[in-house]
């Protein structure tokens, strides 16, 4: 029987190359990268990374021969095109792997907007010392857009802060105790007029494109935070800086921006108001380690016939609550409970 290709396109290095291997010792293995994913693509039988070049996903699915993508990603934009969600392509997310650091994120980026980091940032490059008043995240409402494994996490960190937590998901189940309130999906602009702070956590699809429009930024209260950590074009960026702009909104925290790069000619850059990172909130130390065993240890699923962690509804763009790898201990101690090196 032909052995099962499978091609990798995130950035291993051999060590985790030689960890799948052992892992999964009956299939052939082929580190595609960047460079050479769009070719190899059509050769495989299972993929599993993120290809940031264009892949003619349509020639994929009419050849007919991959049957199974493991992405290393939480958003399935990527691969997430009509084509496939057509097709027999099993899709799993990595949804939840890095809910820690996307939470850290988060909070850096709220914090630094709370206490004016931009402000003292600017002052700092001017070597002056200047005493000024900030803002406290100690009793604010904060509102979580997306209660998957992002910001479920997010809400076990801000809740030793004594904040509100409220939050929306396609799937309100499960709220816990610390939650307030956890509303379906189309109640957005309720929690937005409810929020000081609101927080993006969605996955971008169809539905969520430009989600967050000038109604919902209209609606929040006046002296508000937008933090985004989800997906640049989740946001209607002109209607962000418009709202930034004048006044409706003290400040904006984004790792993701609709364009990335973020063109240098946006006003963005030269917000006083504004934190820019580089798309940065799922990335650590551990990343390609936690995502190799976690992308083993589905694949093996895979091949035995197994309830996969993680399984995408394609229609949606991400898991059902119930199928993700957060609810089984022995998988999160497998994957997360190792040293960060192969």
């Amino acid at each position: 029987m032909r052995r099962q290709r499978v091609v990798l396109c995130y950035p291993v290095e051999p060590c985790h190359v030689e960890y799948l291997q052992r892992r999964l010792p009956e299939v052939e293995l082929v580190d595609a990268g960047q460079e050479r994913i769009a070719e190899e693509i059509l050769q495989a039988d299972i993929f599993i990374g993120h290809a940031k070049v264009p892949v003619d996903w349509e020639a994929v699915v009419r050849r007919g021969r991959l049957r199974f993508i493991q992405s290393s990603a939480a958003g399935l934009d990527h691969c997430l095109v009509p084509a496939v969600i057509d097709s027999d392509i099993v899709v799993c997310s990595a949804s939840g792997l890095f809910a820690n650091q996307v939470a850290e994120q988060a909070m850096v980026l709220t914090l630094g907007l709370l206490r004016d980091l931009p402000t003292f940032f600017r002052q700092q490059q001017q070597r002056r010392f200047i005493r000024q008043p900030t803002d406290d995240l100690h009793g604010k409402r904060v509102g979580i857009v997306g209660f998957g494994g992002n910001g479920r996490r997010l809400a076990e960190v801000l809740m030793p802060y004594r904040v509100t937590i409220r939050a929306t998901d396609h799937f309100p189940v499960r709220r816990p105790e610390y939650v307030e309130w956890l509303g379906e999906a189309d109640r957005l602009e309720e929690l937005a007029a409810g929020s000081d702070i609101l927080v993006l956590c969605l996955p971008l699809n169809a539905s969520t494109h430009r989600l967050i429009n000038a109604r919902v930024l209209d609606a929040m209260p006046g002296g508000s935070y937008l933090i985004n950590v989800a997906r640049g074009q989740v946001v209607d960026e002109p209607a962000l800086i418009a709202a930034l702009a004048d006044g409706r909104l003290k400040g904006a925290g984004l790792d993701v921006t609709y364009t990335e790069p973020l063109p240098k000619d946006s006003p963005l850059w030269n917000a006083e108001n504004v934190l820019i990172t580089p798309h940065v909130g799922a990335q650590s130390h551990r990343r390609v380690s936690d995502t190799t065993r976690f992308a083993a240890d589905n694949v093996r699923r895979f091949l035995n016939g197994q309830p996969l962690w993680n399984e995408v509804d394609k229609r949606l763009g991400f898991p059902h609550p119930d199928k993700m790898v957060l609810n089984d201990p022995d998988a999160v101690a497998r994957i997360w409970g190792q040293d960060a090196t192969m």
